[in-house]
């Protein structure tokens, strides 16, 4: 495991409200977003340009009024419902044509390019996602990202100045919060790289059956390709990387039934302070579940043995 200083995040420099200014501050004129688009003769650069991912599903189902307001207020077209579309997609496309643009003198692209900002609304795990994303482009200036406290712990937007609680999703907060994101500060952010190598069994296949729908936080952890100079011989490489905290065992699992019971009954998640009650019931459940059959299971073990080799690298 290793760390990198390769992503970048905003810093609120404040909770209080802020004057946007002009919304021309923040749109993209539709050709630089859509490769398919007439090219249009803008006056004036924007200043702080924005692109908007946000996950409809979090914050007790307020994902999908933010989406409404933040594209009544931008250009629709620079804003993205993560659950109709992955951030990769749409950062690789917007990046191949800012290459075509600029190959073609476009200064307007250029612009836009160097002042890009990006606002991510979701929990700890979307946030996490759409940071992979930045990393896996290896952009020699990586746009840095706001974090719009939408989940239910959030404590990576906590951690950078813009609170846990949920916001309001009507114009005026999207405005405030768009005043915000322009004089925010650039910081740089730990990026935690993961590899994870597994032996390939002598008998039957070793890859588990995939879920339909992984949890955001997840999206950031793949198996590497054989040709991937991460691939070693008789393994399953997987690799990943995590910028806030990283759970496995009990804690993911716990993280894992929680998005399960939300994709199958979203009418129930519509409070953050139920949702965090939910996280606790989840987590007693699985922490008291099979106590007495692990216990019997570990009994008379070395574990100090286990745990040091388990330790070793």
């Amino acid at each position: 495991m290793d760390c990198r200083m390769d992503g970048c995040a905003i810093g609120s420099n404040g909770s209080g409200s802020k004057s946007c200014g002009p919304l021309s501050d923040y749109r993209i004129p539709d050709y630089i977003l859509k490769p398919d688009s007439e090219r249009v003769i803008v006056d004036n650069a924007p200043s702080c340009p924005v692109v908007v991912f946000i996950n409809s599903r979090s914050g007790g189902q307020l994902g999908s009024g933010l989406i409404k307001s933040y594209r009544e207020v931008l250009n629709e077209a620079q804003v993205f419902d993560l659950s109709e579309e992955s951030p990769d997609k749409v950062l690789h496309r917007l990046y191949a044509n800012f290459q075509r643009l600029k190959s073609n003198g476009d200064l307007l692209a250029i612009q836009i390019e160097k002042s890009l900002r990006l606002i991510v609304a979701g929990g700890d795990g979307t946030a996490s996602w759409l940071l992979g994303v930045v990393s896996d482009l290896k952009l020699t200036h990586s746009p840095p990202v706001a974090t719009v406290p939408l989940g239910t712990g959030n404590n990576l937007p906590f951690s950078f100045g813009w609170g846990k609680k949920n916001p309001a999703t009507d114009q005026e907060a999207v405005k405030s919060f768009l005043g915000l994101v322009k004089e925010a500060r650039e910081m740089s952010i730990d990026s935690w790289h993961i590899i994870m190598r597994m032996r390939v069994p002598q008998e039957g296949p070793c890859d588990p059956i995939a879920p339909l729908e992984l949890p955001h936080s997840l999206h950031a952890f793949h198996r590497v390709t054989g040709s991937d100079e991460l691939n070693v011989e008789g393994y399953h490489t997987f690799r990943g990387g995590f910028w806030n905290y990283f759970s496995m065992g009990m804690d993911a699992q716990v993280s894992y039934g929680f998005h399960s019971e939300r994709k199958k009954n979203p009418e129930k998640f519509k409070n953050q302070l139920s949702n965090q009650g939910t996280y606790a019931k989840l987590g007693l459940k699985q922490g008291c579940s099979h106590f007495q059959e692990h216990f019997a299971t570990c009994k008379g073990e070395d574990h100090e043995k286990t745990w040091w080799q388990m330790g070793r690298a």
